[in-house]
């Protein structure tokens, strides 16, 4: 059982001793309750067995050490009790939780929901490969946690799906299913696999399937994914932005304009703005309040336009982000895009939330759309090379604009420890960043 890969060291059965866990007062009552049972059982029915009881322990007071032996009597009961109380629990918890895919102990079981159930209530924004790693390493802090997913994608399986079945891609949702679900179970790893072969099951993923054939079962995507998540029994929950046909396309520094979310990096030209059709999409159910109830709102990391802003269209989202009271957060990405954010530096990255966010009913005169940027001030020197051939370089953090921009900046090493040289985010570092920052906050 880890909490930040910090280990709580103590015997399994143990955790049962831990405050908080809700467990003992409920045992001490059982106890209370069995024994004014007992008494009551012995007036209605006049046993009179306490005279036997008193009269046969004289008898042994003077036959048996009495310290010992009662202490085994009451050792032994309360084991006994407890042992049967137990065992009577995860009875009753069989309906609610698949014990074969229970990691650890039940009172492990019960600890760390108990510690999650408390957590804060995390709101997460984004897609792509960005939103579900942060995923991974907040279902770490709470249990709390609304996933809210841009659907603006038409690439890859999600694309020929949305092509051919008429459903919202599908594939973004996915990853956030299974980022919030155990990453070892079986369950998951069927969610994910991807088909290698077959004539038109080629570059299909199982979820991807599984979730567009929920989505015409149950009628509507919400549905799909509220049933899709309790198969792989999630923390939290996964809600798209919207549940329109949201199609997006950028105008470019050129005055071009480039439709469609998978052409919009290969265009090789500077984005000025990002747009969708329809310009009046709507927020999915739920969305809104997960926002008006959130203690932290997280933005990014992820492709800065088609991940991140493409969220921000929906203009009933982006006047819930201004008026909530959570904190708000930018993750930044580590390293620059090609075709989205060539050259962009940190404060290039925040400016263009800004502007995207903008609306005319909103006074942004004297607040920002987030108040802290997090960013990763740590690169290997043996891994920019090759991202540097492919036009990536890292993000340039440049303190001066950031704090003329009135944003907070908190520096860490954000990335995982890769000895192949990729630059990835540490889902665990990330979520550590967040976490204390917050912790902070709220004592301010």
């Amino acid at each position: 059982m880890k909490i930040f890969d910090k280990k709580v060291k103590m015997p399994k059965e143990a955790i049962w001793l831990v405050p908080g866990l809700k467990v003992k007062r409920w045992f001490a009552l059982s106890v209370a309750g069995s024994v004014l049972a007992a008494l009551g059982a012995t007036f209605l029915f006049k046993l009179e067995p306490l005279d036997y009881i008193v009269a046969m322990a004289k008898k042994l007071f003077y036959v048996v050490p009495p310290e010992p032996v009662g202490a085994l009597l009451i050792l032994t009961g309360v084991v006994l009790f407890f042992l049967a109380w137990k065992k009577t629990n995860i009875s009753m918890m069989n309906d609610d939780i698949d014990s074969q895919r229970i990691k650890g102990s039940m009172g492990e079981v019960l600890y760390r929901r108990m510690k999650l159930d408390r957590g804060p209530k995390i709101v997460a924004i984004g897609g792509g490969t960005g939103l579900s790693m942060l995923l991974r390493g907040i279902k770490k802090i709470t249990n709390n946690i609304t996933a809210i997913v841009t659907v603006g994608d038409d690439g890859g399986s999600s694309g020929r799906l949305r092509e051919q079945m008429g459903v919202l891609p599908p594939g973004d949702i996915r990853n956030c299913i299974a980022a919030l679900a155990d990453d070892d179970d079986i369950v998951t790893k069927l969610f994910q696999y991807r088909f290698k072969t077959g004539e038109g099951l080629e570059g299909h993923s199982f979820g991807n399937l599984f979730i567009t054939a929920m989505s015409a079962i149950c009628g509507d995507i919400v549905s799909a994914i509220r049933e899709s998540s309790k198969v792989l029994l999630i923390r939290g929950r996964v809600l798209p932005a919207t549940c329109d046909d949201m199609k997006l396309y950028a105008k470019m520094e050129d005055d071009s304009i480039v439709k469609g979310e998978s052409n919009i990096p290969e265009a090789g030209k500077k984005i000025i703005q990002l747009c969708c059709e329809p310009a009046d999409c709507k927020p999915a159910p739920d969305v809104l309040e997960a926002i008006h109830n959130a203690d932290i709102i997280i933005m990014g990391p992820g492709s800065l336009y088609t991940s991140i802003i493409s969220n921000f269209l929906v203009k009933d989202i982006t006047r819930a982000v201004w008026n909530a009271k959570a904190k708000k957060i930018y993750v930044c990405n580590a390293m620059t895009q090609p075709g989205e954010t060539d050259n962009y530096s940190v404060s290039d990255h925040i400016k263009t939330i800004f502007d995207h966010a903008r609306l005319d009913d909103i006074d942004d005169s004297n607040k920002n759309f987030f108040d802290t940027v997090v960013v990763n001030n740590f690169i290997p020197k043996n891994a920019t090379e090759k991202y540097e051939q492919a036009g990536s370089l890292p993000v340039e953090i440049d303190t001066a604009e950031i704090k003329k921009l009135g944003v907070e900046l908190v520096e860490r090493n954000l990335l995982e420890d890769h000895k192949d040289g990729l630059i990835r985010h540490s889902c665990t570092k990330v979520a550590k960043a967040i976490y204390y920052w917050y912790k902070r906050a709220i004592k301010k």
